[in-house]
């Protein structure tokens, strides 16, 4: 493999990725996130395992969906010794208001109209865990993006609805779909409300590797 110094020489540039070649194990069903993972070329396998997702009284959003996250990742450490595992979970918040995704079309529309001509929160938990290297090896954070909706007639909530795409969507809605034409303003991490922050992501590998 080429050397730093030889690279140097050559007036070659350094991959910044080089030191994360290790595959990732990804604990989440999302398809999303799998899609970014790939987008940024980071390799990865998938294992998820249900977990309760109930959201304990009183827990604060940001505290709720990086326990998640956690939760997520430590439930497949038992089956992948010794791997960087990368749990991710994420909510929509609209005043002190979680969403989730919708039960079905009604809630659905529900969300939808809640959103309607306003800005929220789009929260995600991050959390990487190397399975059997202790706590020391266990990192948690949270990324948060505004985002504001256009106001949105009844004839097109119902159209969106009936396209399918906000049934397994936190907040009901996908930016990356055909959402997108509703979507007003954003700031912050255009990444983070499709379901995973990369840069936070980066950041953390990095503090990960440094502990090897």
């Amino acid at each position: 493999m080429e050397t730093e110094q030889q690279r140097q020489a050559t007036g070659a540039k350094s991959n910044p990725d080089e030191r994360f070649t290790e595959r990732l194990i990804l604990a989440s069903t999302s398809p999303r996130r799998a899609e970014i993972l790939r987008l940024v070329g980071w390799p990865f396998d998938k294992s998820a395992l249900a977990i309760d997702e109930s959201r304990q009284p009183g827990e604060e959003p940001v505290a709720y969906v990086e326990r998640l996250a956690f939760e997520k990742a430590d439930a497949v450490t038992a089956q992948h010794p010794s791997r960087l595992i990368l749990g991710a979970d994420t909510v929509v918040l609209v005043d002190d208001d979680l969403l989730g995704k919708p039960t079905d079309e009604d809630d659905a529309r529900r969300m939808l109209r809640q959103l309607s001509g306003r800005w929220h929160e789009v929260i995600t938990g991050v959390a990487l865990i190397r399975s059997g290297a202790g706590d020391g090896a266990r990192c948690v954070a949270h990324e948060q993006t505004r985002v504001r909706f256009a106001s949105m007639t009844a004839d097109e909530i119902d159209w969106y609805v009936g396209t399918g795409e906000p049934m397994d969507k936190a907040g009901a809605y996908a930016i990356q779909g055909n959402a997108a034409r509703f979507i007003e303003e954003i700031k912050g991490d255009y990444l983070n409300i499709v379901g995973l922050p990369v840069r936070l992501v980066y950041r953390m590998l990095q503090s990960q590797n440094r502990l090897r």
